[in-house]
């Protein structure tokens, strides 16, 4: 059986708790945002590359390393779900941590905007190992 006693707190203990939270917080917002760039920015890459080697077939040229549009995209949007995820749990395990000792109810926001983040990167990821219509190709 877990054991359940939290530590009674005064005013100011309460508020250190809810500013240790709300720092997990933007540690995880920061990772969000590190998150989203590196997605972005693979997604962004595959697509110029991969318009760039169509460009270059197009002359009758063909382009050596055929696949590392794809490559280089999947590499950045894949460290960028990693680092969604890690966060994540680094974030979780803080707040269950602190939960465990004291009594606080907070709005969790970022946990959820994280969580919708990796879902999307996670689309892109597998829409350019598939190349789905609209998220791929052109």
């Amino acid at each position: 059986m877990k054991n359940e006693t939290t530590i009674p707190v005064s005013e100011g203990t309460q508020m250190a708790v809810q500013r240790t939270v709300m720092a997990a917080d933007r540690s995880l917002m920061a990772w969000v945002r590190t998150g989203l760039s590196l997605i972005s920015f693979g997604f962004t890459i595959y697509k110029f590359l991969d318009y760039s080697r169509e460009q270059i077939t197009a002359t009758g040229i063909q382009p050596g390393g055929v696949s590392s549009p794809k490559l280089v995209g999947l590499f950045m949007v894949g460290m960028g779900i990693l680092s969604l995820i890690f966060g994540t749990i680094e974030n979780v395990s803080i707040v269950r941590k602190l939960r465990g000792q004291y009594t606080f109810s907070y709005a969790r926001y970022s946990l959820i905007m994280a969580g919708f983040l990796t879902i999307f990167g996670l689309i892109i990821f597998f829409g350019i190992i598939f190349q789905l219509k609209g998220i791929g190709t052109h």
